[in-house]
């Protein structure tokens, strides 16, 4: 279910309500810049044009008054037919510059949101999996769809139409202020409590729409998981709770909206009603002042088409505040995904991931490894003996986000997997059997210690290089959208295709997917639930061995098989560990079986190292382990 964030947001990277206090709007804003600024020119050429088309509108009262005090004055028929041709030359002058402006921010403002989009989730792939494990994939996809979709509506309409509006504002009270400073002054009196309104405004809007933007991501992820989990929700008949929670999510984001709405509707009831007053005190006063010849009628026609003609600007100032401000926090949001720290390189790391031939390091490994093991192991290269292959140098781990205080998941780890051996490791349940595999690809890093791969430390090597030399099998198996070839080949190179693609599917004992309705090109679908357990399962091992890794960490990988396919795959695996050094999680004896030694975790260290036998003779833990297992084995 979704995350509580009432308890405390900042630990998943959501910044609270006091430190957002702490920063403007414009500052929030500010920060679009790098994306803005390829596309500045058209940006800034679209707004001169609307200013341009905004202003052309308050020509339409001095043409007025021309017409008024000239034409209409001395009846003057013809007079008042040019003056109506003027109004319509401004009038499609008006909708043509607007239409101009509209087609120069278009194309350029689509491709902000491209871009901001697709550096989100290229930023999301380089997050270390602590970062994943903290947040609710909800607010993250609500921040890739959602936020950038407000960001694209704010600097395609407000953040041009403040500019205008606030232009239009100044030249029409100049205009006013020239035609009749008396009047002028008597519109300019709302003007400082309507300041004051906006800014209470923007403070309140900004929390309330911070708050609904999260509540947004929450309602997305409730959605997502009941998607997802739609199989275990109606097995155990849970569709009215799950109904229920996300009623009361739905209520929530309700009330959230109905506070914005009332807002809204507070600062848009001041905004059109001082105005509207102040309107009706000019018209008053102008009226006596033509009244007593102090004003011709035309003047007071301009004066008043003027200050109709700011009232949209006046008028909009509160939506264009409003969408401001969940701009603001929709930048806000973005960014506390782009500001988390990604997957450290350590040493010199991820400094050189592809050299200047343009292809991962790795690639000359693996090319040989596809050769034969012959070629593979000229390849290899040299370490020093008691380095060489997979070793764990008194490795400790503790969780990013566990306290100082608290014991480690490992500690104390020293295991030495010789190069083309295999090793089982066998434990508990909740002993760290799973957290010890995921830091040999570094998908966790470890506290302290080391961990070498021929005796090179693997956080002094680039992550694309250490990735394409271990390979791994989760015993959760995860499937794309995607067809069963591609699902597969995502485990080898770029050069990988139908011949180690069949390979891997025989090694997994896969063939069930040449029956597929269109073979291997069958999708698969989401999370790969069109398949059972166990062809996922077989799928995730032939993606871990179509590349012909020099490592391999599985991590039960046969737990979902029948014994007799368990059977058919351990052979075939046979010879591919044969190939290979080996990391294998295991909890039957069948596993364990194929591995040349086996290392027992207990407690978060390593208790003991031996073969099957051995440990079966003088291990009682392990004995006990292996043994309800070992009685079926039998």
């Amino acid at each position: 279910m979704t995350k509580d964030r009432a308890d405390d947001e900042d630990e998943d990277g959501r910044t609270g309500t006091e430190d957002r206090a702490g920063r403007s709007t414009v500052r929030s804003l500010l920060r679009l810049w790098p994306y803005v600024r390829p596309v500045r020119v058209r940006l800034f050429s679209a707004a001169f044009v609307a200013v341009v088309a905004s202003c052309t509108g308050l020509v339409f009262p001095l043409v007025l008054k021309w017409m008024v005090d000239g034409p209409v004055a001395g009846h003057d028929p013809a007079g008042v037919w040019l003056g109506a041709l003027y109004l319509l030359l401004l009038g499609f002058a008006e909708a043509g510059l607007f239409g101009l402006r509209r087609w120069l921010v278009a194309r350029p403002l689509a491709g902000v949101e491209a871009a901001m989009r697709a550096d989100l989730y290229r930023h999301l792939q380089r997050l270390p999996v602590a970062f994943h494990d903290r947040w609710a994939s909800g607010q993250l996809l609500s921040r890739g769809t959602t936020d950038l979709m407000l960001l694209r509506m704010f600097l395609a309409f407000p953040l041009t139409f403040l500019l205008v509006n606030g232009v239009t504002i100044l030249v029409g009270v100049a205009i006013m202020l020239a035609q009749e400073w008396t009047l002028g002054l008597v519109l300019l009196a709302p003007a400082g409590p309507v300041v004051i309104v906006c800014w209470i405004f923007e403070r309140r809007y900004s929390e309330v729409a911070r708050r609904s933007q999260d509540q947004v991501g929450d309602l997305t992820t409730v959605v997502e998981e009941s998607v997802l989990g739609i199989r275990i929700i109606k097995g155990f008949g849970r569709h009215r709770s799950q109904a229920r929670a996300f009623r009361e999510l739905s209520r929530t984001l309700r009330g959230t909206e109905l506070a914005k709405a009332r807002l809204l509707a507070s600062i848009w009831a001041v905004i059109v009603t001082l105005p509207e007053l102040a309107i009706g005190a000019a018209l008053v006063l102008g009226t006596v002042q033509v009244a007593d010849s102090h004003l011709s009628a035309g003047t007071l026609v301009a004066f008043l088409s003027t200050a109709l003609a700011l009232r949209w600007p006046i008028d909009s100032i509160g939506f264009l505040l409003a969408m401001s401000q969940e701009a603001a926090t929709a930048t806000e949001r973005y960014f506390e995904v782009m500001d988390a720290a990604p997957e450290e390189p350590r040493g010199s790391g991820d400094s050189a991931q592809v050299p200047a031939g343009g292809r991962p390091r790795g690639s000359a490994v693996r090319d040989a490894a596809l050769l034969g093991t012959g070629a593979a192991a000229a390849a290899r290269p040299s370490a020093a003996g008691r380095d060489a292959g997979l070793r764990f140098h008194d490795v400790q781990f503790r969780y990013p986000d566990a306290s100082a205080d608290t014991n480690p998941v490992l500690e104390h780890i020293d295991l030495h997997i010789r190069p083309g051996e295999s090793m089982a490791l066998v434990g508990a349940t909740g002993t760290g059997k799973t957290t010890l595999t995921a830091l040999v690809p570094r998908l966790h890093e470890v506290t302290s210690g080391r961990i070498t791969l021929d005796g090179r430390d693997i956080t002094a090597m680039p992550r694309e290089e250490l990735r394409e030399l271990v390979a791994v099998a989760f015993e959760e198996p995860t499937l794309f959208s995607a067809t069963v070839g591609e699902n597969v080949l995502m485990g080898g190179n770029d050069d990988a295709g139908r011949p180690e693609l069949d390979r891997a599917l025989a090694v997994a004992q896969a063939d069930f997917a040449h029956a597929l309705p269109q073979g291997t090109a069958t999708q698969v679908g989401e999370q790969g639930l069109s398949l059972s357990g166990g062809q996922r399962q077989r799928l995730a091992l032939a993606r871990a061995v179509v590349g012909r890794p020099r490592f391999l960490v599985l991590d039960d990988p046969l737990s979902a098989l029948d014994v007799h396919t368990e059977a058919a795959v351990e052979a075939a695996l046979r010879r591919v560990l044969a190939e290979t050094t080996a990391l294998i999680v295991a909890h039957r004896p069948s596993t364990v079986l194929l591995a040349d030694r086996v290392a027992l975790l207990s407690g978060g260290r390593i208790a003991a190292v031996g073969t099957h036998q051995e440990l079966l003779r003088t291990n009682a833990e392990y004995a006990h382990l292996m043994s309800g297992d070992e009685e079926a084995h039998r």
